[in-house]
């Protein structure tokens, strides 16, 4: 699968409009594409950040659906973001979907490898770092998402609340450990509220 990521910064006085926008029309605007797979919506509200995520079965169907919808998803954020960032990534490693209630809170570690090392990364972050997680209290779901001709990727984590997210803090600092010294650098870490969260 291949998920188009989105990040969007802007005027936190502004976001929960774009937020109300989104949540009513990017589930029926992206499940009427071919391909659709699912979307994920999340938001830190305190600092102006949006982030989204849309997955799709085939790397022509999210390049179909990117043309088709680019224009309405500008709109609905238009209220808020004053920069974009968007970006395609295959889905390496992913857990099945399992709904979530209001609350449930989001990790997501961004990081650099070197391009060739793609596949071992995955299957270190499949042997190693996902049992893990699924060992955490109040773990949902995990995915790894990997650019291999850049060597960028992402680990993004949803727990069932705030509480589950902040005692796993520890714990995932160390599976990170282990993945810095497979060779992935990683440039980011950030918590995010869980939106919305839809896998068809």
């Amino acid at each position: 699968m291949y998920v188009r990521t989105g990040y969007f910064t802007g005027d936190p006085s502004t976001i929960d409009q774009a937020l109300d926008g989104l949540r009513a029309e990017a589930v029926g605007l992206l499940s009427a594409q071919p391909g659709y797979r699912g979307y994920g919506l999340f938001a830190d509200r305190e600092r102006g950040v949006i982030l989204m995520g849309s997955w799709w079965d085939t790397a022509q169907h999210e390049r179909d659906s990117a043309e088709r919808l680019r224009q309405r998803r500008d709109e609905l954020l238009a209220p808020f973001a004053t920069t974009t960032a968007v970006e395609v990534l295959e889905a390496t490693v992913v857990t099945p979907p399992v709904a979530v209630g209001p609350g449930a809170g989001f990790r997501l570690v961004r990081f650099d490898f070197e391009p060739d090392r793609g596949d071992e990364l995955a299957e270190g972050f499949r042997a190693n770092a996902l049992p893990a997680l699924q060992g955490m209290d109040g773990f949902v779901s995990a995915a790894m998402l990997l650019n291999r001709a850049v060597g960028r990727g992402s680990v993004g984590v949803v727990f069932a609340d705030r509480a589950a997210l902040a005692a796993s803090r520890g714990p995932q600092a160390a599976a990170r450990a282990k993945a810095a010294a497979s060779g992935a650098v990683v440039r980011s870490l950030e918590e995010l509220d869980v939106v919305l969260l839809e896998r068809s």
